[in-house]
């Protein structure tokens, strides 16, 4: 990794990866879909849900975060693999929140991810995620969610 531009290409997409979290626990839905590509693919196979555009991304995510009365995510890094002008690459991920009807969830998860450079930068082709442990114990601590309008 001694090359500047493949260090700078790793950085640019830790933080895309970075910013996907910011946006899901900040609320805000268009900066979230705009980390796609216009073709970009958002998939929760153990949910059944896959959002196959900008569009569809900024809708399907406004929807799921409706159903939490309060939602943390945590993201950590893990591989990236770059092959010109696209990438692969895995991020672990843990989760807690409360649904709005008082189930909870805990769980950890992995998301398989591609990417494309664009003139904008790195982003999403492809995002998909992969729970490999889940609670479903009441949490017993509270918590709060950040007002959408006042998102920054």
């Amino acid at each position: 990794m001694s090359d500047f531009g493949t260090i700078a290409d790793r950085i640019e997409i830790e933080a895309l990866r970075g910013e996907f979290t910011d946006a899901v626990m900040m609320r805000d839905y268009d900066r979230l879909a705009s980390l796609f590509t216009d073709d970009g693919v958002w998939r929760i196979p153990e949910a059944k849900l896959e959002f196959t555009s900008r569009e569809q991304i900024r809708a399907g995510v406004e929807r799921l975060q409706a159903q939490w009365e309060y939602f943390v995510q945590t993201a950590h890094p893990g591989t990236i693999r770059l092959d010109g002008d696209t990438a692969s690459g895995r991020a672990y991920i843990q989760e807690l929140g409360r649904f709005r009807d008082g189930a909870s969830g805990l769980n950890y998860s992995l998301y398989h991810d591609r990417y494309r450079r664009t003139p904008d930068g790195w982003k999403f082709t492809e995002r998909s995620y992969e729970i490999r442990y889940l609670d479903t114990t009441p949490l017993a601590g509270s918590g709060s969610s950040p007002d959408p309008a006042g998102a920054s």
